[in-house]
């Protein structure tokens, strides 16, 4: 009934403007064509945060600028579908971006972090019609449409070249990306590799410009954009593997029929802080950013705060200020993603506590204290739609103060592949099918 009556009201739309039968065929044929193809609709199956490169994770020279290069990225996709899309971000970029051709591929041995490709799978990407395009400065530039069908879980190679560069050292990137990238000089975008002459100035672990790829994909799929630290950007995990905890959680929601149409989308960077900014802008100011303007995102987690009390003095009322903060700060950035009808699931902050506060700097009694304090409201304030209770998952039984050892990654603070095993195997998914329809966004 519902239904029906949607689709009588859209039907009167044109008719209340004046249009007759021929301007409204007109209309919907030009829908349709920028629509892509029917029954289905545009969905995030890849990100990453953009970030304001710091100098030592530029480009080694003579390619810093990226002056006449090609840069080879490759991307660990979520979910599949018979389009996609490339978004190329320009937002920290104080000069524009002058993209002079992309193409996109299949890695060769489908595998992340490798220069070449399948020549046979390469396809041209263009925007607006043109395969160059200069982007202005904080600007977003999204591809048209690529006849280009993959599979969950595929893994493309992007190839961009720049023929004059950027003309700044202000270049947007993601630098910890686990995962290598390649570049060479000239226009190398078709090739079947590139020429990698030094290993040591023509390659290292960081995505340059690219931001996010959309699949055009059944209606039914959706996806969950997670805001992190470093824990969620992989720190511990293994270069290419594609390990992270995001990464597992997808490896396990792709065998269960309720789940395998949900993309999970990483928005983490290492440093990141919800109070103030550290490595990439604050979590409170990068909702909009990373979580609201992307295409098809149904769901939003928050999982955050331990770097805000890791920075913060050990003094009593300096944690507890910060955990006052913290408890406002996720109570508004729920606000904002429930006003969209996404509800916000929010994540406990996982042990750092070390016997050696050298190894571990964040490890003091009085910081805690602020994170069971902190933990206790996550679970039992009623802010968060759903809980995801990392700490309860990896914990050391004998001392819940501590990374159980068997995830520590040797720094007790960030976990090793087992551990972010055992974050995906614990992930409660009912919580995809409670929130299948979203939130109300009134309370």
């Amino acid at each position: 009934m519902l239904l029906s009556l949607l689709l009588s009201l859209s039907a009167l739309v044109p008719a209340a403007f004046g249009l007759n039968g021929q301007e409204r065929a007109h209309l919907h044929s030009r829908r349709a064509v920028k629509a892509g193809i029917p029954g289905g609709h545009w969905v995030d199956t890849w990100v990453s945060m953009p970030q304001l490169t710091e100098p030592g994770n530029l480009a080694p020279a003579p390619f810093n600028r990226f002056v006449n290069s090609t840069i080879r990225q490759t991307l660990h996709l979520s979910i599949g579908g018979s389009q996609l899309r490339v978004r190329i971000s320009n937002a920290f970029g104080t000069v524009p971006l002058p993209i002079s051709a992309v193409t996109i591929a299949l890695p060769a041995n489908n595998t992340s972090g490798i220069s070449a490709i399948k020549p046979e799978t390469l396809k041209t990407v263009t925007f607006s019609g043109q395969s160059s395009f200069v982007l202005p400065n904080a600007a977003l530039l999204v591809s048209d449409p690529i006849d280009f069908t993959v599979k969950p879980q595929t893994i493309i190679s992007v190839s961009i070249y720049l023929a004059v560069g950027q003309a700044s050292d202000y270049i947007t990137s993601h630098p910890g990306s686990r995962t290598t990238s390649f570049w060479a000089n000239g226009d190398s975008t078709s090739a079947e590799d590139l020429l990698i002459t030094d290993a040591a100035t023509q390659s290292a672990a960081h995505w340059y410009f690219l931001s996010a790829v959309e699949v055009w994909a059944p209606i039914t799929s959706r996806g969950l954009a997670v805001v992190g630290d470093s824990i969620t950007d992989g720190r511990g995990s293994d270069p290419n593997a594609n390990n992270r905890w995001p990464d597992l959680l997808l490896a396990r929601m792709q065998k269960n029929a309720l789940t395998s149409s949900i993309s999970v989308l990483n928005q983490a960077a290492g440093g990141n802080r919800i109070l103030a900014d550290g490595l990439g802008p604050n979590a409170l100011s990068r909702i909009e950013r990373d979580v609201l303007s992307h295409s098809g995102v149904r769901y939003a987690m928050i999982f955050e705060g331990v770097n805000d009390l890791g920075t913060a003095n050990p003094t009593s009322a300096e944690q507890a200020a910060v955990v006052s903060q913290l408890k406002g700060a996720f109570t508004q950035i729920a606000v904002r993603v429930r006003t969209f009808g996404i509800p916000l699931f929010g994540a406990t902050i996982t042990p750092f506590g070390s016997p050696n506060s050298t190894l571990q700097p964040y490890s003091h009694p009085v910081r805690e204290q602020a994170r069971l304090d902190l933990n206790n409201w996550i679970r039992t304030s009623g802010v968060f739609d759903a809980v995801i209770d990392f700490d309860a998952m990896v914990r050391d039984p004998a001392n819940a103060t501590q990374l159980n050892p068997l995830y520590d990654s040797g720094d007790q603070l960030h976990l090793n592949p087992a551990g972010y095993q055992a974050m995906a195997d614990g992930f409660p998914l009912a919580v995809f099918t409670e929130y299948a329809f979203g939130v109300t966004g009134f309370d």
